[in-house]
This record gives C-alpha cells, sequence and structure tokens, in this order.
C-alpha cells in the first residue's frame, strides 16, 4: 500500500477513536515504529489535531472525534452510488489503483446506521447482470495515461500464439463481453486498431511528440475501421431474434425493424471467422443472407462443426 493510500485509511481508521497508541497502527497496517511516528508527523501536517500523552502507557489523543466531514445522500443517491461500486467486483483489472474492499469501507463510513441497514438488505433482494472479466489486464493504467499524456506506446501483442511489437497511440478504452479493449491507431500503418488487453505483454511509453490530438483520433474513429475492400451483408432474422441482437453487437453493425428485421453491416478482409462466429449465435432464427459469400462460409462453419462432433 502506498503511503498516500495508507494516510487515507488511517483517517478513516481514526475516525472513530479518540485515542490509538503505534501499535494499533503497526498491527493494522504492518509497519515498523519508525514509519508509523513518520504516518503520525504527516497527519499531523494534514491537520489532524493529534496530541501525545506521555508516560508508562503512554498513547495519542485526537482532539475532534469527527475526523471526516459528514455527506449526506438521499437513499436512492446511496442504492445508485453502493451498486455502480459493487460492479467493479466483476473486473479482474481496472485502469485505476484501488481496492473495491477500501472503496467500499470508505462509502460505508459515510452513511448513517439506518442507511447502511437498507443497502444490506436491498444487496440481498437486487441483483444486476454483470459480465465478469476473468482474465487479467496488467497494463490499464498505464494505458490510460497515455491516452491522457497523447503519448505514443511500444507494446508487444499476443494474438493466436503469434506476437507482434506495435508502436501505438491508444485513445479509448472500453470494457465489454467480459473484455477490456483498447483502441489506438497503428503509427507505422496509420490504421486504427482494437486491442484486447489482456494479450498485452509488454508496454513503454514514449515521450516524443505525437502528430495526433485525443480529439483528431476520437473524430477519425467513426469511420476508421472500415476498409476500402471491406464486405456489406444483409442478415434478415426473426423478429422474436432481435434481443440476441441487443445482447451483443458491434460499431459495425445495426438493426432494422419493419415488416422485416435486418442486421445490416460490414466486415473487412480477415474478419471472416469473427463474422461467421458472430451469426452462429442466432441459429434457426436466420431467414436470409446476402451475400453468398457469407452464407457460404457460414454452411463450411457448420459441416465443419458437424464432422468435429461425429469424430468425437
Amino acid at each position: 500500500m502506498k503511503k498516500s493510500e495508507r494516510l487515507n485509511d488511517m483517517l478513516r481508521f481514526l475516525n472513530d477513536r479518540e485515542f490509538f497508541n503505534l501499535h494499533d497502527l503497526m498491527d493494522k497496517y504492518d509497519i515498523s515504529k519508525s514509519t508509523a511516528l513518520r504516518d503520525i508527523d504527516s497527519l499531523e501536517q494534514l491537520g489532524v489535531p493529534i496530541y501525545a500523552e506521555h508516560g508508562r502507557y503512554g498513547r495519542y489523543g485526537i482532539l475532534q472525534h469527527q475526523l471526516l466531514a459528514p455527506i449526506l445522500f438521499t437513499m436512492d443517491e446511496v442504492y445508485a452510488l453502493y451498486f455502480a461500486m459493487l460492479t467493479l467486483d466483476s473486473y479482474q483489472s481496472t485502469p485505476f489503483h484501488l481496492s473495491v474492499k477500501q472503496l467500499n469501507e470508505k462509502f460505508e463510513a459515510c452513511l448513517s446506521q439506518k442507511q447502511l441497514q437498507q443497502i444490506h438488505l436491498m444487496k440481498k433482494v437486487l441483483q444486476f447482470e454483470v459480465s465478469q472479466h476473468y482474465h487479467v489486464s496488467q497494463y490499464l493504467d498505464q494505458i490510460l495515461k497515455s491516452i491522457l499524456h497523447e503519448s505514443t506506446c511500444v507494446i508487444q501483442y499476443v494474438k493466436d500464439l503469434q506476437e507482434t511489437s506495435y508502436q501505438v497511440q491508444f485513445f479509448k478504452i472500453s470494457a465489454k463481453f467480459g473484455q477490456w479493449y483498447a483502441s489506438g491507431i497503428d503509427i507505422k500503418t496509420h490504421q486504427t486498431k482494437v486491442f484486447r488487453c489482456d494479450r498485452i505483454t509488454s508496454l513503454q511509453e514514449e515521450n516524443s511528440e505525437t502528430q495526433y490530438s485525443i480529439d483528431d483520433l476520437l473524430h477519425r474513429s467513426l469511420n476508421a475501421y472500415k476498409s476500402d475492400n471491406s464486405i456489406q451483408y444483409e442478415v434478415e432474422i426473426t423478429e422474436q431474434a432481435k434481443d440476441l441482437f441487443y445482447k451483443e453487437n458491434y460499431p459495425s453493425m445495426n438493426i432494422e425493424h419493419g415488416e422485416r428485421t435486418i442486421i445490416r453491416g460490414y466486415y473487412n478482409p480477415g474478419e471472416e471467422v469473427f463474422i461467421t462466429n458472430y451469426f452462429m449465435r442466432f441459429e434457426s432464427s436466420i431467414i436470409a443472407v446476402k451475400p453468398n459469400s457469407l452464407k457460404q462460409m457460414m454452411v463450411q462453419h457448420m459441416e465443419n462443426l458437424v464432422s468435429h462432433y461425429l469424430k468425437l
């Protein structure tokens, strides 16, 4: 735990105490006596009114009982903030240096006993659908920092057991379908790419100036993923199957309602496996497919699956 985090936690730890001794801090934070003494000095510099009582049973006292300023929430605000915070439990990695447990403790320290009882009861009866993130993305914080610095990074990226080096300027981080993704422009090819963050095996931020601002990259990204030789498609589905689309869809596709329910979009060369796998989940809900090349890929995919299962 960093010193700034430890001091912040100490403020909450000491909030309900009139007295404490060095061993309280040493045991709580697993620190030495000298570190505990330095932390007390730092708390005094922050304005905490600590005084020492000397003698055989010496201890420290705090003049004012309430160290933290009270924050008033309505119950609706309490519920919204609490459940927004709980969604972080599903993430193996976040772009922030934080402990969900400590964040929860800080939040609950601001609430009354009645409010605490209400949110604990609410937690038992109210459940939100959250995609679990099972993969660790260890460079999220550095990606976010590079975006804010508008700097480039040299990364090593593994896909299909092949490791490739890229020089990239990131401009967006997103969480979708249980994965973290980072969008950036490949400095060598000037193409926009999307990287799955858990597949980044190393990252080195560069201090050199970049030719793009974040606003420029965000604007360019609106149509940046579509290549000149992309393939347009049109897939008609049953009206009941539209819920499958809403559960998972991508910027390259949209759905139209009317007399027919149609998914329209495009895929680029090299994305054939992705688009085929995507439409396989619609199974017999698919009514028609255009172009015929996409239909043939889907048929071939099904034949491969049948062949695989027959061999089991």
